[in-house]
């Protein structure tokens, strides 16, 4: 139609551009050009953590905040160190092994990467 790339959220092509940013008049979902030019070149899911550091499998995160394990009293504390995350699609879009814990699935949003 126009050229524009369809929306990556609900895959309508009735996009438009304003400003610097995409849009799509169907979900109201906003993109930047930039990340619609990035997303062309590679089909790599990018998972940022809780402030804003690229992820990739491997990399080693500390826990940001103390998360509640559902259907227990335990806790993983604010600081734990998970080494060599896997990225996977999906709500909880890390795959580790927490020490103390065994395996269980993370949010990029409440961790951070180490250095």
């Amino acid at each position: 139609m126009s050229g524009l790339p369809n929306c990556p959220k609900c895959n309508s092509e009735y996009t438009y551009e304003d400003g610097t940013m995409l849009i799509c008049p169907e979900c109201a979902h906003e993109w930047s050009k930039d990340a619609a030019a990035d997303a062309e070149d590679e089909d790599v899911k990018v998972v940022r953590d809780a402030v804003g550091n690229l992820l990739q499998d491997g990399d080693t995160v500390t826990v940001a905040k103390d998360l509640k394990i559902k259907g227990t009293n335990s806790v993983v504390k604010v600081g734990t160190k998970v080494k060599n995350i896997r990225l996977v699609d999906g709500d909880h879009d890390i795959d580790a092994k927490v020490p103390g814990f065994g395996p269980m699935g993370l949010k990029s949003q409440f961790v951070k990467k180490a250095d």
